[in-house]
């Protein structure tokens, strides 16, 4: 399996040469930022900006991994801990990044990571059939807290809007992580990409300050 350093390599070569990076948004407003290639925003500074925001969830149908239907926001609504991202199966740069991260995360959860739930949400649904996450979810090692969903490209969309992660197009996604304690609580938004010991320290965090 790749590893999540070989892949921040990867994505981070291009700013020795690069004349300027580009910004991630600061806060979950700044969606209508100038949007930059996809490649470019693999090629962003490493780290991330960390923010609690507030969003009203939509109440949406979306499509598991293993075929059956799933009712938003009330899918994550169990009690556990979530974290969610946006990825498409075909991604090349960002998604492999988030979902290693993801994928390292949960190791190091160990027999606890039963205890938070781990969502992923296409924004390619015309493409991520079933199928295709099933078979992105084994390449990540994907245990069974970590859910794949697609669904129908007006309520991927929608979705992404509320979390105020819309930015036009899948070329034009940008690396974004979401954590809730519990239903009904703040998110902690992270614009960027965390290493797993990052993403691990921010749901610890997350968790003991709930």
């Amino acid at each position: 399996m790749i590893t999540i350093r070989t892949l921040l390599q990867l994505a981070f070569a291009s700013v020795a040469v690069a004349l300027a990076g580009i910004a991630l948004p600061a806060c979950a407003g700044d969606e209508h930022q100038h949007h930059h290639h996809h490649q470019h925003e693999a090629g962003a500074t490493p780290g991330y900006a960390r923010q609690v925001a507030q969003y009203r969830l939509p109440a949406i149908t979306l499509v598991r991994a293993d075929g059956s239907s799933a009712a938003f926001p009330q899918e994550i609504d169990d009690g556990r801990p979530v974290l969610l991202n946006f990825i498409y199966t075909s991604c090349t740069a960002i998604c492999p990044i988030l979902s290693q991260s993801f994928a390292e995360f949960q190791h190091r959860l160990g027999g606890a990571r039963e205890q938070v739930r781990m969502v992923s949400v296409s924004i390619d649904p015309e493409e991520d059939t079933p199928r295709r996450l099933t078979e992105y979810a084994k390449r990540f090692d994907a245990g069974r807290q970590w859910g794949f969903y697609t669904g129908s490209l007006a309520a991927s969309v929608t979705l992404q809007k509320a979390f105020q992660s819309y930015f036009g197009d899948k070329m034009h996604h940008r690396p974004v992580t979401f954590l809730r304690a519990a239903p009904g609580q703040p998110w902690v938004r992270l614009d960027g990409f965390t290493s797993p010991d990052e993403l691990l320290a921010e749901y610890r965090r997350l968790v003991h300050a709930h």
